[in-house]
């Protein structure tokens, strides 16, 4: 069996029962980074043998886990916050699993896109999350799609190029166009500033912070 299972984004309180269960019940937790996982383990007093499993692994470590599966093991999947497959290779495992007939069990929790659009106020029953924007190809391209658009877009975006995807967004969807950017989501600096693509830039320009950001427009 192979557990899908969501951890915090933030706030180590924010993890469910089911999921406490099934990671004490694992032979093997899986997870992207084992000194991170270790504080969250660490902290519900559980012990279990760790493998690292993250973007670089490579097929090797697949199929070292896929080796336990079939021998039976009971293996848990976590990332370093969240839910695994959003914005990290759990996907490649889950379907190398599938295609061995492993049973696959998600274990649902926390998770940083769901967080920040219900907090947005934004329209939030059509949406589409395009988790983080191209860095270079295909980025313009990207946004010029998104002139138009009659839906909700999430977007992830890292402190270090936060100020240049609201410059791109202001010169491609206006000055003027409303988002809503989540920060520190869960934790003790948790923060949304609402406003226009150019009164968010000239805020977060002002005000270093530090993070990681979630973009609603």
């Amino acid at each position: 069996m192979l557990s899908i299972v969501s951890t915090p984004i933030g706030n180590l309180e924010d993890i469910t029962l089911r999921a406490l269960r099934t990671l004490r019940e694992a032979d093997v937790i899986a997870c992207e980074d084992t000194r991170t996982s270790g504080v969250l383990l660490s902290h519900y007093e559980i012990s279990k043998p760790l493998i690292s499993f993250h973007a670089h692994s490579g097929d090797v470590k697949v199929e070292k886990i896929i080796i336990l599966l079939q021998e039976g093991k009971h293996v848990a999947l976590i990332s370093d916050a969240g839910t695994p497959g959003i914005s990290d290779p759990a996907y490649i495992l889950v379907k190398r699993a599938i295609e061995e007939n492993v049973t696959i069990v998600p274990i649902p929790g926390a998770s940083a896109v769901l967080s920040a659009l219900v907090g947005s106020g934004m329209h939030m029953h059509d949406f589409r999350f395009l988790g983080f924007l191209p860095v270079k190809k295909g980025r313009e391209t990207l946004f010029k799609s998104l002139q138009n658009k009659d839906y909700t877009v999430v977007i992830y975006e890292s402190v270090h190029r936060i100020i240049r995807t609201l410059s791109d967004m202001e010169k491609y969807l206006g000055p003027d166009h409303r988002i809503v950017v989540a920060r520190e989501l869960t934790k003790k600096f948790e923060e949304f500033k609402h406003g226009t693509v150019k009164e968010c830039r000239e805020y977060y320009e002002k005000n270093v912070c530090k993070g990681e950001f979630v973009v609603i427009f």
